[in-house]
């Protein structure tokens, strides 16, 4: 158990410091922003009790917004997400994934699942994110657009980071 939480607090940590030192640093245009510190909370095991997750999705929040100068706009963005995902995982697990201690990842589940599963994540992250930012609806398609296309690309990001850092388990998915 102390072993688990130290493991999560590293990977926080890490994906934090990968974040605000690497990613936000990489100009891609003011059109494409990556925010791949989301796949914390996209890769929380399913076990994990609804109000946790929504817990561990205000600290990264606030993590973020602390460094980024955003009050709360991360925060809603995420808590957002992680309400939203126990939801989304409620209805596309099996028992068995959830008795099986079901990490949400490409090695447990496969990359298609994977995929649609950190589409629909980080595309509901980013809706609220971005329309937040701009407050109103004033530049809807615009803002619509670079939901879209900074999902991917996060999607990209977070998928490539899958493949190289996580092995594949024997006879899962």
């Amino acid at each position: 158990m102390i072993l688990e939480i130290f493991s999560y607090l590293l990977r926080f940590i890490a994906i934090i410091l990968l974040q605000i030192l690497v990613v936000n640093n990489i100009e891609l245009s003011s059109y494409i922003n990556p925010y791949i510190y989301v796949a914390f909370i996209l890769t929380l095991p399913v076990t994990m009790k609804p109000w946790q997750i929504v817990f561990l999705s205000f600290i990264l929040g606030a993590a973020m917004d602390a460094f980024s100068s955003t009050p709360g706009l991360h925060i809603a963005a995420t808590n957002f997400m992680g309400y939203m995902r126990i939801h989304y995982l409620r209805a596309t697990t099996t028992k068995e994934d959830i008795e099986g201690r079901m990490v949400p990842s490409i090695s447990q589940k496969g990359i298609v699942w994977f995929s649609v599963y950190g589409f629909v994540m980080v595309f509901m992250h980013h809706l609220v994110l971005f329309f937040l930012e701009i407050y109103g609806f004033h530049e809807f398609f615009r803002t619509l657009s670079r939901v879209f296309v900074s999902t991917l690309v996060t999607l990209l990001l977070i998928v490539v980071g899958q493949l190289l850092f996580f092995r594949s388990k024997k006879g899962n998915g």
